[in-house]
Order: structure tokens, then C-alpha cells, then sequence
């Protein structure tokens, strides 16, 4: 095998596997709410905040302190998902409603 072909191999596999860690890094979940909300939830490995697709924008909530789970907020919008898995979301004014994931 040449120089070069060895290069190219050792490369591709690199990138495989870099590739296959930053992919299985991140969680996209769908939420459709009490209320008829419905939202994409994003979370990376590396990032503490969850990064949502709601009402047609995209809104990065930053993590905050909770006992009980998990809790993000920011730019009006609360999203809490407990050590249970049970999930709600507070934004635009509204009441908190439940969400589950579709």
C-alpha cells in the first residue's frame, strides 16, 4: 500500500468515527402539549441548554437550578422535564400545560 492510500483509510476512519460520536452527542425530541403546543426539543452533550423550535422560531433556553429534575428558561419561555420524565412547558404568556413526547 502507498503512503497516500494509507493516509486516505486512516482518514475516513477518523471521520467515521468522529462522525458517529458527534451524531449519537445530540437528542431531538417532539413534544405535543395539554394545550395543543407542539415543539422540537434539541440537546447536545457538550451544550447545558435546550434548544427548542417553538411557535415557528428557534429559542435557546439556558439551564437553571432544580431539584427535581431538569429546568430551562429564557426569553419568556420555561420548560421542565422532571426526574419522572413528566415534561411542561410555560411560554407567551400562558398557563404551564403538560407535554408529552410523540
Amino acid at each position: 500500500m502507498h503512503y497516500r492510500q494509507i493516509t486516505i483509510l486512516v482518514g475516513t476512519a477518523l471521520s467515521v468515527a468522529f462522525g458517529a460520536s458527534a451524531a449519537s452527542a445530540q437528542t431531538f425530541q417532539n413534544y405535543r402539549c395539554a394545550d395543543g403546543t407542539q415543539f422540537i426539543a434539541a440537546f447536545y452533550q457538550y451544550d447545558a441548554r435546550a434548544h427548542l423550535q417553538l411557535d415557528g422560531k428557534a429559542v435557546t433556553l439556558k439551564k437553571r437550578f432544580s431539584l427535581s429534575g431538569s429546568r430551562y428558561s429564557g426569553n419568556g419561555v420555561t420548560l421542565i422535564i422532571t426526574k419522572a420524565g413528566l415534561t411542561s412547558l410555560k411560554h407567551a404568556r400562558r398557563a404551564a400545560t403538560a407535554c408529552s413526547s410523540t
